[in-house]
């Protein structure tokens, strides 16, 4: 255990030290204006860029204002839908499906390509049989550049509202979308798939293997470009998988070294980028009280939940069974139960949605930290997003540290109104609504209308069942619907999803989960860029220090616990307090 405790340490560290380079890297690539004496980062893309803008007919020249750059990013993310769902809709009659896999249903196909439009990757089906490799590459592959794009180029629309000058333009979303998939992901994703390739990741067009087991019998085995797809849905936190057993699938993620490795990618830019935009907005002793708020907040949930799986499974404990790696069902050897409890606590507070065991059998109080990242969503996030989610609740910390002084709220210089409070307060509310108000349809429908839901046996075939069954079951319902609300894709898979309701209602809630949070915080950047900046005073209230950090921490922590301690008491909380 202290071996696999040490590689989980090492693979944190590891991450902190090359996200910090990357930083510096990332901030000169997204400047609009190099620094003096210095020459534009990863420039030899520049001519690959002026093609692009010249075939889209783009001025990457001018600059637009806030309006103008949500209707860019709202309007190019309905183009792919429509090319997704119909690619995915007749998939079984374009080329490359040398295995024969059939196409998706309407509501399969409506709610696939709105997950990876919206970087979740929530899968209602097998990758092996779900897909063709023109769709694998390019729709799913396709999907994972942009959407990551996306939420990369809207947090850098927010850098000018950090600034003192006031102005109505927040740059170019077609620029800034440009340069991330040109200079970050593409680059990135190649030296990742490369790794990945030299280590057993399949790396072909060749269709499924023939080979036997060690029983005798005839194992058919996918392949295909995996590689490429594994590295994007990394680097760019999508998530998914290219095999249905997702990052526990052998030639998903072969050994440790390549857990280490995509543990590590699906990290990294969350923080990179984090610490860029304090670069970007000149105010790094902010940005790194942030991370302080962010890591802190990330270690409240990986800690216990390395306990937790340490300590293993209760019920065997009770049964006299002695337990010395810790809870083992659900995760592979290779990896161990530390390993596996770490990736389970990235995976979803940075939103990538991956996994390389099964959440399903993890012990209930790591299923709720599991929840818990999602359901806070800020601690370090998705690809840009991750501060989007942070801002809001910056905007409410703020709110409440002005009345607390007797002052009128101020941030970096500008006043914060009622207008501001109440697009962040409503942005904070629509998360409680769509995972509560969607796990209490679901619930509802059980009981009721069995036969909409489709088969869920964990709570309603309970002729069987104990108390403990009943609350697992409602955490996988309560699960699928915070994975969907924080663009994480990551399921309990007891629950079989693949139906007309969960594919249609998750469908829906991944559009608003996504959206939301980018319009919210972008409206408020927007509204206080064109504010008259005030120069802070004695009397002004400082948001770079340790205690409006704490501050900070207790708003986040507050609002969580009210909206979702309820529901959480009714699924993983009941189910650790029932004895088995």
């Amino acid at each position: 255990m202290n071996t696999e405790l040490i590689g989980v340490a090492v693979t944190y560290l590891a991450t902190l030290l090359l996200a910090i380079p990357l930083a510096q890297l990332m901030a000169a690539c997204f400047r609009d204006k190099p620094e003096p004496n210095s020459r534009p980062a990863m420039g030899f893309m520049a001519p690959l860029e002026r093609l692009i803008y010249r075939i889209a007919g783009i001025d990457p020249d001018r600059p637009m204002n806030w309006k103008e750059n949500l209707v860019a990013l709202l309007t190019i993310n309905a183009l792919w839908f429509v090319y997704a769902f119909f690619m995915l809709l007749f998939q079984d009659k374009l080329p490359l499906n040398p295995d024969g896999n059939p196409a998706m249903t309407p509501d399969l196909a409506f709610n696939t390509a709105i997950s990876f439009m919206v970087n979740c990757d929530l899968q209602h089906y097998a990758g092996e049989t779900g897909l063709t490799y023109l769709t694998q590459l390019g729709v799913i592959n396709f999907l994972m550049f942009v959407s990551a794009a996306t939420g990369i180029a809207a947090l850098m629309l927010m850098v000018r509202a950090f600034r003192p000058e006031r102005t109505e333009l927040s740059g170019n979303f077609y620029v800034y979308f440009t340069r991330a998939i040109t200079r970050i992901l593409l680059p990135g994703s190649l030296i990742l798939a490369f790794f990945l390739t030299l280590n057993g990741v399949p790396a072909s067009f060749d269709g499924e293997g023939q080979f036997a087991s060690i029983e005798g019998d005839t194992v058919h085995v996918s392949r295909g470009p995996a590689a490429a797809v594994i590295a994007i849905k990394h680097l760019g936190t999508n998530g998914g998988g290219y095999f249905g057993a997702n990052s526990a699938h052998p030639l998903e993620n072969p050994t440790y070294g390549t857990n280490m490795v995509e543990l590590m990618a699906q990290v990294l830019l969350p923080i990179a980028l984090l610490l860029a935009f304090g670069y970007l907005i000149n105010r790094r002793r902010f940005i790194w009280v942030v991370f302080g708020v962010m890591t802190t907040g990330f270690l409240l949930l990986v800690i216990p939940t390395l306990m937790t799986e340490y300590s293993g499974s209760p019920a065997l404990a009770n049964l006299g069974l002695a337990q010395p790696t810790g809870a083992m069902e659900g995760k592979e050897v290779r990896f161990g139960p530390l390993s596996s409890a770490y990736w389970s606590i990235a995976t979803t507070a940075i939103s990538t949605g991956s996994v390389n065991s099964m959440h399903d059998s993890s012990m209930p109080l790591s299923g709720a930290f599991q929840l818990l990242g999602m359901m806070t969503n800020a601690f370090y996030g998705g690809c840009g997003v991750g501060f989007l989610n942070y801002f809001y609740y910056l905007i409410i910390a703020v709110f409440i540290a002005g009345l607390m002084v007797g002052r009128t709220p101020e941030l970096f210089g500008r006043k914060v109104e009622a207008r501001e409070i109440k697009i962040a307060s409503l942005v904070a509310l629509l998360s409680t609504l769509l995972i509560k108000g969607g796990t209490a349809l679901a619930a509802w429908l059980v009981v009721q209308h069995p036969e909409v839901v489709g088969p869920l046996v964990s709570v309603h075939d309970a002729s069987n069942a104990s108390h403990a069954d009943h609350y697992h079951g409602f955490t996988q319902m309560l699960y699928e619907f915070t994975s969907a609300n924080a663009n994480n894709g990551s399921g309990f898979e007891g629950l079989n999803d693949n139906t007309l309701f969960w594919n249609v209602a998750t469908g829906f809630v991944l559009l608003l989960g996504r959206f939301i949070p980018i319009i919210g915080p972008l409206t408020v950047a927007g509204l206080l860029a064109n504010k008259k900046y005030v120069p802070a005073t004695s009397g002004t209230l400082p948001t770079d220090t340790a205690t409006f950090g704490l501050m900070t921490l207790a708003v986040i922590l507050i609002i969580t616990a009210l909206s979702f301690f309820p529901v959480l008491v009714l699924g993983p909380l009941a189910e650790y307090f029932t004895p088995r």
